[in-house]
């Protein structure tokens, strides 16, 4: 008996493993029928998944975090037994703002806290001409993209909340504000970095690897009473998706899988772009510079698959820091428990095993993460904005 299911997705390179597990037949092998329905926003991933309209997501792993805290909306409990991508983000950067950082620039412009340095010193050039402050954009207030922007800013001084606007756009919508001059530079997942780079209207500052050395960042979520529901269905998606990962990150097989992703409507971008993404060696400026990084993304080498419940704790640190949430001990345990290694461990056979990432974040800035003092790590930060 075959099983009909429908899964929302945005068109962001990330989505790989599940748009090649559908088209390349690995979830028809695994008897399911999975629709693929393309949306424009987070907002409308997560409504649509939360009431039951999909029976499975592509998600920002903060939203569904927030999701089974009821933190920003409704609380519908979610699940996340395999990890679509570590990594994969960028900072990208109008060529004005790229030369005024540049200009201000000591040291390597490959150090993300040299860059914030240089961010900070131009911010405050900008106050005292009296320019309006600089605005950056992001995907979604619980995004990745939202904390790894503060994150970055804030380690050089920048109060993301005070000295600069960070504004929410759907990632298709991000080069076409960049290029109008609605954002100085925003973060967003594959492809868009790149296709702002060849169109001339931005420059990647930074791979968000730069950062944070192993940063979860969407995951295939469902809805806690559907994942109790549908055992079975549950671990042949899993099964489906791990095969789609594997396929994808072996190199004879990108292009492929670039053609695939590149389809009008799954990503719709020329596939050149997105193996530039797959293989990790991304244009960087206008002028042609290229940039090879082999975590750029992580798809399913590295252990990448396997949801990590530290990483989940490591975002709900980045909540309260941020005013989002107050600290709890309860609600920290929710938040780890959205991500389900014995899941993904079930489906696949496999006996369980402890992270392969060295102490599971690898920030650039502040002390290693403990994930069970979030407080303490927190009280390390000079900026932020936790609620008493």
């Amino acid at each position: 008996m075959t099983e009909a299911l429908r899964i929302g997705f945005i068109p962001l390179v990330d989505a790989a493993a599940l748009i090649v597990a559908v088209d390349k037949g690995f979830c028809a092998a695994e008897g399911l029928d999975v629709t693929l329905v393309r949306e424009v926003s987070w907002s409308n991933v997560r409504d649509k998944l939360n009431i039951g309209l999909f029976d499975a997501a592509h998600l920002l792993a903060p939203v569904a975090i927030a999701s089974s805290l009821g933190l920003g909306h409704v609380k519908v409990p979610i699940v996340a037994p395999f990890n679509l991508g570590l990594n994969g983000n960028a900072i990208t950067v109008s060529p004005a703002l790229h030369a005024d950082i540049m200009a201000e620039l000591s040291g390597d412009r490959f150090d993300p806290m040299a860059t914030a340095l240089a961010l900070a010193r131009v911010v405050a050039a900008r106050r005292k001409s009296g320019a309006e402050p600089l605005t950056f954009g992001m995907t979604f207030p619980f995004s990745t993209h939202n904390y790894q922007l503060r994150f970055w800013m804030a380690a050089g001084g920048v109060d993301p909340n005070e000295d600069v606007r960070l504004v929410v756009l759907p990632p298709p919508y991000m080069v076409e504000s960049l290029a109008n001059g609605h954002v100085d530079a925003f973060c967003v997942g594959a492809p868009w970095n790149s296709v702002a780079v060849d169109l001339g209207v931005g420059h990647i500052l930074h791979f968000v690897a730069d950062i944070l050395v192993r940063a979860v960042e969407k995951v295939l979520a469902v809805r806690q009473d559907w994942s109790e529901k549908n055992r079975a269905v549950l671990a042949a998606l899993i099964r489906a998706h791990e095969r789609a990962a594997e396929f994808i990150e072996l190199p004879q097989n990108r292009a492929e899988a670039a053609r695939i992703l590149s389809a009008p409507e799954r990503i719709g971008v020329d596939p050149e772009v997105i193996q530039r993404t797959l293989d990790g060696r991304l244009k960087i400026s206008p002028d042609g510079t290229m940039r090879e990084s082999s975590r750029y993304l992580l798809v399913g080498r590295q252990g990448a698959a396997r949801p990590d419940p530290v990483q989940a704790a490591w975002l709900y640190a980045q909540m309260v820091r941020w005013g989002q949430t107050a600290v709890s001990p309860e609600a920290l345990m929710v938040a780890m428990a959205v991500f389900r290694p014995d899941l993904y461990d079930a489906a696949l056979g496999r006996e369980a095993k402890p992270s392969e990432a060295t102490n599971g974040i690898g920030a650039f800035a502040g002390p290693t993460f403990d994930a069970h003092d979030i407080a303490g790590h927190l009280a390390a930060f000079k900026i932020g904005r936790q609620k008493p």
